[in-house]
């Protein structure tokens, strides 16, 4: 039996992911910090197709060590797609950033996804049809003043996971690594971001997705042989192929 693993899963689009698997009748781990968040998403899953092993797993990855405790706590399951879905941002300038906030944030976006990228690979890139999708960010690919640690953070999730991908090419690895890279989509990121109790997105944002219009394109690009999948500034999706120059092949 195969799994796909899916961090962040207790809303936005993690959840709506979870949903679009579940529905091509996908087993499913699902993982956040929020038990009764995935405890509600199993239930919705379900409705949808009772026979999926929907498997819930509680781990703040902001925490670097609970990234080697949950891949440990995986080893039993035939793992066939990773996603790191889970995410923080920090919206303020430099000067007035919340330093732990930040620390969190450098090690959800960072380090816990280094640890669980890598970790997958070593396991996993021999066995066919497996994929690695990391969620990164339009600002991945362009600096937002206002937001320059994120961007800086989401920069790395590209330039990591595109590298990664030549990586696994050039040993001709059966597994496929590829990143997601939404704009603005309609979740509870900027919330988070802003420190804020509520963000009306109709209100301050001329444009954006849902979070299941980005999960649409979650599984366009899980269906391409394309590495890159990104929201352009019109709020196009396109499929890509490496956006960073590789060298040393």
């Amino acid at each position: 039996m195969k799994y796909t693993v899916i961090t962040g899963a207790s809303s936005g689009i993690g959840y709506e992911t979870a949903l679009e698997f579940a529905a091509r009748g996908k087993n499913l781990i699902i993982v956040a910090r929020r038990l009764e968040k995935l405890e509600e998403l199993k239930s919705v899953i379900h409705n949808i197709d009772p026979d999926l092993d929907v498997v819930i797993h509680t781990s703040d990855l902001s925490v670097t060590d609970q990234a080697y405790t949950l891949y440990n706590s995986l080893k039993q399951y035939q793992i066939e797609t990773w996603i790191n879905n889970a995410g923080l941002g920090e919206s303020s300038s430099v000067t007035d950033q919340n330093l732990e906030k930040v620390e969190s944030m450098l090690r959800l976006n960072i380090e816990s996804l280094a640890i669980l990228s890598t970790l997958f690979v070593r396991d996993y890139s021999h066995v066919e049809g497996t994929q690695l999708i990391n969620v990164s960010s339009a600002l991945g690919y362009a600096t937002y003043i206002g937001g320059i640690t994120y961007s800086a953070s989401k920069y790395f999730v590209s330039a990591f996971t595109e590298g990664l991908a030549k990586e696994l090419e050039v040993k001709s690895a059966k597994m496929k690594a590829k990143v997601l890279a939404p704009a603005v989509t309609e979740t509870e990121f900027e919330k988070t971001a802003q420190d804020v109790e509520e963000f009306d997105y109709k209100n301050f944002m001329p444009m954006y997705h849902t979070a299941k219009q980005m999960a649409g394109f979650m599984m366009e690009l899980y269906d391409n042989d394309k590495v890159v999948g990104i929201v352009d500034e019109s709020y196009n999706f396109n499929l890509r192929d490496q956006i960073y120059p590789i060298l040393g092949v």
